[in-house]
């Protein structure tokens, strides 16, 4: 078989390493020279506590373990089973963590309760002022500026999968075919389009009414911090934001306990992964109204750098990198990606928002088993 993949993100890479794995010939089609969108501009979180249980969390699960064992064959990826703790500071976001606890689901997520001693064992550059932490011991971490080309670079080795950089595929023709602003056609048994936020152009056309929209964030990454950070961290905002600690102590927290005004403005948590130089990697906002502002705003990056620095208990390092990232999210959000049939022979998969890097390797494993490959 000859599967053509449109889109060379996390998404489309992964549907080619199925696609390749499974024996199958691979010819992925990217616009940019090398991918350039979300899929570098994230944490590079395997981020399984927060998940919806389901269909969501089943996926986040099984893309963990696809992960790891991809991980194991590329050790450029940076695999790392870190886990993550969520630092609380008062009973109100206490109680959240505690009624995670009683989900039906937490051993699955490697949800335990850890005094403030416990999580400082765990990761003892949480210097700060904190009661407890969630810790999920499920959740690791990748390199996203580089995972794309260590992924590359391990299917090239194939000898079955060739890659186009450059080249922007503007309509299908026929049957299981595309044509590229080169004027090359591409004809496979399989056109899978993995676009990103690309929602425009041939998608469009393609799908109008298509139930994806785009959503906006910024983050930042400091000079490395001098010490390792054996842990993701994450916030108590980020309880109000995933879907896994809804709870009546959630609704509780929301009603005694506001926002600080510039993280309810900019919908925002805190998230903060080490990179493998050190550097930390933090975040982050989410903007959903078109159209999108041009430019980064500071007031944001100042509430998550003293979010984290009250964690660290120490300044963080110099900021080395600032950016805006967008990605697609299904309407639903409840649906973990959205795929479609959209002509004979070719199908569209987008929108899985944020949890795109996550779930890639389950959602491209599907998509796989769903077409016979």
């Amino acid at each position: 078989m000859r599967v053509i993949v449109v889109g060379a993100g996390v998404i489309g890479t992964m549907h080619a390493r199925h696609a390749v794995e499974r024996g199958h010939e691979v010819v992925q089609i990217e616009r940019e020279t090398e991918a350039r969108g979300a899929s570098l501009r994230n944490f590079g979180q395997i981020w399984v506590s927060g998940r919806a249980g389901g269909e969501e969390l089943e996926t986040a699960l099984r893309a963990r373990e696809l992960w790891e064992g991809i991980g194991a064959r590329i050790p450029e990826l940076g695999f790392r089973a870190i886990g993550s703790l969520t630092p609380v500071r008062n009973d109100l976001e206490l109680a959240v963590a505690e009624a995670a606890l009683n989900r039906p689901d937490a051993g699955a997520r490697g949800y335990k309760l850890l005094t403030a001693d416990e999580a400082r064992a765990v990761n003892p550059a949480l210097r700060g002022a904190f009661e407890a932490a969630l810790w999920c011991e499920r959740d690791a971490a990748v390199e996203p500026r580089t995972a794309q080309l260590a992924l590359k670079r391990a299917l090239l080795e194939s000898g079955r999968y060739t890659f186009l950089g450059g080249r922007e595929v503007r309509e299908v023709v026929g049957h299981n075919a595309v044509r590229d602003d080169h004027g090359d056609v591409h004809t496979g048994d399989a056109v899978v389009l993995c676009t990103g936020a690309w929602l425009g152009g041939l998608v469009k056309e393609l799908v109008p009414d298509l139930p994806v929209r785009r959503v906006r964030l910024q983050m930042m990454q400091t000079e490395p911090l001098g010490e390792v950070l054996t842990t993701s961290v994450a916030d108590a905002d980020s309880f109000r934001y995933y879907p896994a600690y809804a709870s009546a102590a959630l609704d509780a927290l929301n009603a005694a306990q506001a926002q600080e005004p510039t993280a309810a403005a900019h919908k925002m948590q805190l998230l903060m992964v080490q990179r493998r130089d050190g550097g930390l990697t933090i975040g982050d906002t989410h903007e959903y109204e078109h159209p999108f502002a041009f430019d980064v705003v500071e007031e944001p990056y100042e509430h998550v750098a003293r979010v984290a620095e009250s964690f660290l208990g120490r300044p963080l390092p110099r900021i080395r990198h600032r950016w805006a990232g967008v990605y697609a999210q299904c309407t639903d959000t409840s649906r973990v990606v959205h795929r479609q049939q959209v002509r004979d022979g070719v199908w569209l998969v987008t929108g899985p928002g944020g949890r795109g890097m996550t779930c890639s390797p389950a959602i491209a494993e599907t998509t796989a088993n769903e077409l016979g490959w």
